[in-house]
């Protein structure tokens, strides 16, 4: 199917310095990460970052971050031009999102010896539960734990460590990055299922307008429907993670 241009003002509108500033997320690993021998960010967001700067005919900045919080708020302020983040309702003051175009489990962790055993005995009196602050299931547990107490570390990697120094009995994330650690290291387990399941998606400054915002979401229906997303998912390794259903 022959792309369609896209108009000059559209295409200002989203690089109005003739650069698309592209917020990246290294903080959650299925979507992006650093190279191992030269340390450049690589992943699925990376890739459709570069394919929309493709489109519009401008190069592409990557302005990395190493936590969700930290790139949302970037796009927000204005600071990046487009971002890659899940969509939460938290989250929509001063935001477009597009559909989700990655659904991605969320999930607990608890010590080997852990009397818990299933996801419906976590919200219980007595029960501190460690979250990365302003990830996307900390957004949501802020809203769904009615007993069991939330303990806020600045990423995943420290409340991980909470878990296994036995600061907290529990800790939540991203199904995928829980599974690496129990497999780390002897001593801790990944309950079974999910509580949640992470919408991620593109976002965009709500000043650019729906006009811009519309743009993004076809470009991310596109990809979906074209594979794309499956594609970078599996060039990456990336497992864990399913390609959204269309918008």
């Amino acid at each position: 199917m022959t792309q369609q241009p896209v108009s000059p003002d559209l295409v200002s509108t989203f690089a109005p310095d003739g650069t698309l500033r592209a917020s990246i997320n290294l903080g959650n690993p299925i979507l992006a990460g650093r190279d191992a021998e030269t340390g450049e960010p690589g992943g699925v967001s990376v890739d459709l970052a570069r394919e929309f700067g493709r489109r519009l005919g401008v190069p592409v900045e990557l302005v990395v971050f190493e936590r969700a919080a930290l790139s949302v708020d970037a796009v927000k302020a204005g600071r990046a031009d487009i971002g890659f983040f899940a969509a939460d309702p938290a989250r929509g003051e001063g935001l477009r999102f597009t559909a989700p175009y990655v659904l991605i489990e969320g999930s607990y962790l608890v010590p080997d010896a852990s009397p818990i055993t299933e996801n419906g005995q976590v919200d219980r009196e007595g029960t501190r539960i460690s979250v990365g602050s302003g990830s996307a299931y900390d957004l949501f547990l802020t809203r769904g734990i009615r007993r069991a107490e939330i303990v806020r570390f600045q990423g995943a990697g420290p409340a991980l460590a909470a878990l296994r120094a036995g600061e907290v009995e529990v800790a939540a994330g991203i199904r995928q990055l829980l599974e690496g650690e129990a497999a780390r290291a002897v001593g801790v387990r990944v309950l079974p299922g999910r509580f949640m399941v992470i919408q991620q998606a593109m976002g965009t400054p709500e000043g650019r307008g729906t006009a811009a915002q519309e743009l993004l979401a076809a470009f991310v229906e596109e990809m979906k429907a074209g594979g794309f997303v499956a594609d970078a998912l599996k060039r990456h390794g990336v497992e864990g993670a399913t390609v959204a259903p269309a918008g």
